[in-house]
């Protein structure tokens, strides 16, 4: 399931830090939108009495604690290895987060419960969480099959979970869009770079996936 110690330091650093590459344009937004700038943003991020106070939320914990453990867990670690043999290495990535993403369907029934919204307007936003989570979803199971660690996934998820999506909407109208269209391009482009260099298997000892199931003739 992708927990062991080998490896263990830059599965947890490398594909966090990944991630956060992917978010250069929110951060930016951020940074313009503070008075204090990057000082101001990094400060909030540092400050204890903000943590404390959040790990005291239960909602906090279930957001950036239980849901990314569990849910990684489930999907990448105890999932993927089953898959692999049946539909290959490549396959699992997109086929996994399908059934992550219907998962989330339950907030259907939530948002129907609280009556705010019309039944279409649900459908549309559930449509739309089955899409970024599906793709989220194919992100971490990359990152698994490479590292062979389940801790990247979690960090991952946890980080992901504390930004939510970016709001390029608001890029968009901001007055300083043109710098800010940059940052938010750069920080994909650079992703896309280091993607797989980040990801080599090389620097996390690592397990193939399809090592720890069956050959596929005894499982499909």
């Amino acid at each position: 399931m992708g927990v062991r110690v080998e490896g263990f330091v830059p599965a947890s650093v490398l594909p966090l830090l990944l991630t956060m590459v992917f978010y250069l344009g929110p951060f930016v937004h951020s940074a313009m939108d503070d008075p204090d700038g990057f000082t101001g943003e990094l400060q909030s991020a540092l400050d204890v009495r903000s943590w404390r106070l959040c790990v005291r939320d239960a909602v906090w914990l279930r957001n950036q604690v239980v849901a990314p453990v569990t849910e990684e867990l489930v999907f990448r670690g105890a999932m993927l290895p089953m898959l692999v043999p049946c539909t290959g290495p490549t396959a699992a990535i997109f086929v996994a987060p399908l059934f992550f993403g219907v998962a989330h369907f339950h907030h259907i029934i939530e948002q129907r419960r609280l009556g705010k919204d019309s039944m279409s307007v649900i459908l549309l936003v559930a449509g739309m969480q089955f899409l970024y989570t599906t793709l989220f979803g194919a992100f971490t199971a990359f990152i698994f099959m490479r590292t062979g660690h389940v801790v990247g996934p979690v960090l991952c998820h946890s980080f992901c979970n504390s930004q939510g999506l970016p709001d390029v909407t608001s890029a968009l109208q901001h007055p300083q869009r043109p710098a800010l269209l940059f940052s938010y391009l750069m920080g994909i482009l650079l992703f896309l770079v280091l993607l797989f260099p980040l990801t080599d298997p090389f620097f996390y000892s690592a397990i193939p996936v399809c090592s720890l199931a069956p050959p596929p003739t005894s499982v499909c």
